[in-house]
């Protein structure tokens, strides 16, 4: 009886911890268990599965529930009530969770909990329409914002041996694409028991998120060696940048480092003693000298804001192509079936972006830059002159491998061109640039009137500006290589 009960336990279980296994060798190949990195890719895909989760239950009450133009209003309210806030908010948890750099895995649980909990206010407040729903949607933008905020901070603290950011990120982001396509047809099934179902799912993934935040190892709460980064640089920075050419550590950190490597403290702390403050005021002389490396860079700085004009144009194609489609669906097809289609080829995109980005290892990011923008303004063009159901499906197909392939070029720019004492500052902030860049092309996208090709000139017009105004520069960066120099 025990064996029987034993084999059909084990029946049961094979379908859960057989996945669950193949997960976890993948996630954690090639030492990215060790380094942590693995946890982190688990980690994001449950974020990634519990916002998509709020996102089909939102998106059924404001955007499907109700008539196109009442629905317009809805969403406009939407945006006016969270968005807006959301885009006062998003450029101060940056530089607020910056300034709190050793409780990052903290930082990351809290913000698993407190979307735990709007979830669960949300979840009433969908069956109400009531209107807790508008600051509750925004708490939970404000805490994934402030979760993708130090996920960009932590990730270059758990490279394996070998790895490059640029990998290291393709693995995150692709487990996030992966566990968003697996949540997104379970929360549209939950949708279908009660409008409240997706927001419990979205409340136990982000408890587990919770969990895992505090399984990331301690080393990512380290903030040793780094210091904030200013995205801006001018010629005089970067020319006081390369003359000096000091060591970041400075002579405090130098006498840590030897303090810590002896058994005689006595006699570390004498030597520290005779040298005085002669020398720390070298080591302050140095950093006043030296105050270019506390920028990115121009290469970066042009890649960011290519980055940040595809990343409008990504939040304007959402908003108006989910009007526009529910309006004027594809040919043959219904509007639910017309945005199901768009969407999966923006996400099919992306996901090969990201596996083209691994690929490719980070190689000339500025011209991958302008190669990719450039072709995604060739498309954008092409689906306003020759508007149409195909080629608005791979006007999204573009998109998303174009965002994906340009973000990870960034990264790889930031990595190259930027100090590494204060890389995790960079990561920050640009990622909080590229949030609020989205956040302006919705507004853009639910403002204009439903003429498919009124509406996709518009979108086209966003990235060639962002294409014209740095492909010079970018193609002079990838010339003359890194910027200054390179100190990791």
């Amino acid at each position: 009886m025990r064996r029987a009960a034993r084999v059909v336990g084990r029946a049961l279980r094979t379908p859960v911890t057989g996945p669950a296994r193949g997960i976890r060798k993948v996630t954690h190949a090639q030492g990215a268990g060790e380094s942590g990195l693995g946890r982190l890719i688990e980690l994001h895909g449950v974020n990634g599965a519990g916002d998509v989760m709020i996102t089909v239950a939102l998106a059924s009450t404001v955007f499907f529930s109700v008539p196109t133009d009442e629905a317009r209003g809805r969403v406009a309210l939407y945006l006016a009530v969270t968005m807006l806030p959301f885009t006062l908010l998003a450029p101060v948890v940056g530089p607020l969770l910056d300034r709190l750099p050793h409780g990052r895995r903290a930082a990351m649980a809290g913000s698993m909990l407190a979307r735990a909990v709007l979830a669960l206010v949300l979840s009433g407040a969908v069956a109400t329409g009531s209107l807790e729903m508008y600051p509750a949607a925004l708490g939970v933008l404000v805490a994934s914002k402030a979760y993708g905020v130090v996920r960009s901070a932590v990730v270059p603290r758990l490279l394996p041996q070998g790895f490059s950011l640029v990998k290291a990120n393709s693995r995150v982001t692709l487990g996030g694409l992966l566990a968003t396509g697996v949540a997104a047809p379970v929360g549209a099934g939950l949708q279908m028991i009660g409008p409240g179902w997706p927001l419990y799912g979205a409340c136990l993934l982000f408890l587990g998120g919770a969990f895992l935040s505090f399984r990331l190892p301690p080393k990512v709460d380290s903030a040793r060696g780094e210091r904030r980064a200013l995205l801006a640089a001018d010629e005089q920075h970067l020319a006081a940048a390369v003359d000096a050419r000091w060591d970041p550590v400075t002579t405090d950190d130098k006498t840590d480092d030897k303090t810590d490597s002896t058994d005689n403290k006595e006699d570390e702390k004498d030597r520290d003693g005779e040298r005085g403050d002669g020398e720390r005021g070298k080591g302050k002389e140095r950093r006043r000298k030296g105050p270019g490396l506390r920028t990115v860079g121009p290469a970066v700085t042009h890649a960011l804001a290519a980055n940040a004009c595809v990343r409008c144009q990504s939040g304007f194609l959402i908003f108006f192509l989910a009007f526009l489609l529910r309006e004027h669906p594809l040919t043959g097809q219904s509007a639910a079936v017309s945005l199901a289609v768009v969407g999966v080829a923006a996400g099919a995109g992306n996901a090969l972006g990201t596996a083209v980005g691994a690929w490719l290892r980070a190689r000339a990011p500025e011209v991958i830059i302008v190669t990719v923008v450039g072709a995604l303004v060739a498309v954008a063009v092409s689906a306003a002159v020759f508007f149409g159901a195909a080629v608005v499906a791979v006007l999204g197909a573009v998109a998303g491998f174009t965002q994906a392939l340009a973000k990870l070029s960034l990264d790889a720019l930031i990595q190259r061109d930027v100090p590494e004492l204060v890389r995790t500052s960079a990561f920050a902030r640009s990622e909080t640039l590229l949030q609020m860049a989205w956040v302006v092309g919705g507004a853009i996208g639910i403002a204009l009137p439903l003429r498919g090709p009124l509406g996709l000139s518009v979108g086209a017009l966003i990235v060639a500006l962002g294409w014209l105004t740095t492909v010079r520069a970018l193609l002079a960066s990838a010339r003359r290589g890194a910027s200054h120099p390179h100190v990791a």
